[in-house]
């Protein structure tokens, strides 16, 4: 089954319009997990969750092939920054389902005007790349859990350290690569 190109645009544009509002409600149920690890500002985790879903809806589209490193990267990204919050492994995979309800939830009045093929097909590429981005969510939070175990001798630590301006840069690193993509596909 593959979707056709209006479908897959209209299914990105409602993501990328709905996007703030999603981050928000995606924060809002977060709640005690955002503020767990006080060194680590709310606005950068949803910063972290508006370059997701910015990804999110390039995946959908037709830049899919190119988007698709970049999606690794941020989900790795993410891992590692659940690590610093000091979640477990466990709560990564529950942060990201929540993002597929969000998904689903915001997305179904628009895939179910669609026709039932067009519809399945967004579906199945987005739990696709759910899936997958869980999947690495999940390796870069055991990266970081074994960095931190290394760093410091064996020795286990609650959370490993957070630099703001590293992982500001890192995020900056994520957009820029992302923009660049798609200022390539415009031309």
């Amino acid at each position: 089954m593959r979707a056709s190109q209006p479908a897959l645009l209209a299914a990105g544009r409602v993501i990328a319009e709905l996007r703030d509002q999603m981050v928000t409600q995606w924060a809002d149920w977060l709640g005690d997990r955002m503020t767990a690890a006080p060194t680590i500002p709310r606005a950068v985790v949803e910063r972290e969750f508006r370059i997701l879903l910015d990804i999110i809806s390039e995946l959908v589209g037709p830049m899919r092939r190119e988007v698709g490193p970049v999606w690794i990267q941020a989900c790795e990204h993410y891992g590692r920054m659940a690590a610093t919050r000091g979640l477990a492994a466990g709560e990564v995979v529950e942060e990201l389902q929540f993002l597929r309800e969000l998904l689903i939830r915001n997305l179904a009045p628009i895939l179910a005007a669609m026709r039932a093929r067009q519809g399945m097909a967004i579906m199945l590429r987005l739990n696709r790349v759910i899936d997958k981005g869980i999947a690495v969510s999940v390796v870069g939070y055991t990266d970081a859990l074994v960095a931190t175990l290394f760093a410091q001798n064996g020795v286990p630590a609650f959370q490993a350290e957070y630099d703001g301006a590293d992982v500001g840069r890192q995020l900056d690193a994520i957009e820029h690569q992302l923009h660049s993509l798609v200022k390539q596909q415009e031309r």
